[in-house]
């Protein structure tokens, strides 16, 4: 159990997993939390993060009309993107550096939650272009959704080589993504928000992407998400 603490599982996952690794064995994350708070608080810095609640931005004039060209709206995605029905259906972010030009592009699958980490020298439209072909390009893709940043404006040209299609969020509507929100929440255990992204090594980077990836999820009944991944391709061949 201390081992899996160390390596960023919760109770809830310890405790679900459990039944899954050993089958006949069972523990309530009540009672690690227990266990930790009364006989190991030493392991108290292990425990995952509570979400805070996220603050509402104010609105940059920058920004206020849509500037992607040939954009079409989230509310035109597939109901089956929206039921996370299908592996493919991917959400698309950029993690950014105060202290840097250097950001992060963060793909996550909706279904699975596999997540796809590329560092950008600069947050461009043609480095992000090429970060999404460089990351996708041996996994199942079907759709992209955005936000409205300008290193956005050439998803057209993502379309064309992957042969998908993409949507946007409504502007200022970031939780329209909410899965690779939700990821980023995640990398930040790793990369609070005053890190230099450009003195984050691509050995860091690959790090986290497989921390993520290998960590289970209780939305996905305590399976890892490259597990989930393999499933849906086991099945995708069967049929």
């Amino acid at each position: 159990m201390e081992s899996k603490l160390r390596k960023g599982w919760s109770p809830e996952i310890i405790a679900g997993r459990l039944s899954i690794d050993k089958p006949g064995e069972s523990i309530s994350h009540e009672a690690i939390y227990q266990y930790i708070y009364e006989a190991r608080k030493e392991l108290i810095s292990c425990l995952v993060r509570r979400h805070r609640k996220r603050m509402e931005k104010g609105h940059s004039r920058k920004h206020q009309r849509p500037h992607i060209p040939n954009r079409v709206s989230i509310s035109e995605r597939p109901d089956i993107t929206e039921k996370r029905e299908r592996i493919g259906d991917w959400e698309s972010d950029s993690m950014v550096s105060r202290q840097s030009k250097v950001a992060l592009n963060v793909l996550a699958d909706r279904k699975s939650r596999v997540t796809l980490l590329k560092k950008l020298q600069r947050k461009t439209a043609e480095n992000t272009k090429l970060a999404i072909l460089g990351s996708l390009i041996k996994y199942p893709v079907l759709t992209i959704t955005y936000d409205n940043g300008s290193e956005n404006t050439e998803h057209e040209e993502v379309n064309k080589v992957l042969d998908i299609k993409s949507y946007f969020c409504n502007p200022y509507h970031s939780w329209e993504k909410g899965t690779v929100e939700n990821t980023i929440g995640l990398i930040r255990r790793w990369i609070p928000k005053k890190t230099d992204l450009a003195e984050v090594s691509e050995e860091e980077i690959l790090e986290i992407e497989d921390w993520l990836n290998n960590r289970p999820r209780k939305c996905l009944n305590y399976q890892t998400p490259l597990e989930v991944l393999e499933k849906e391709r086991s099945v995708a061949l069967a049929g």
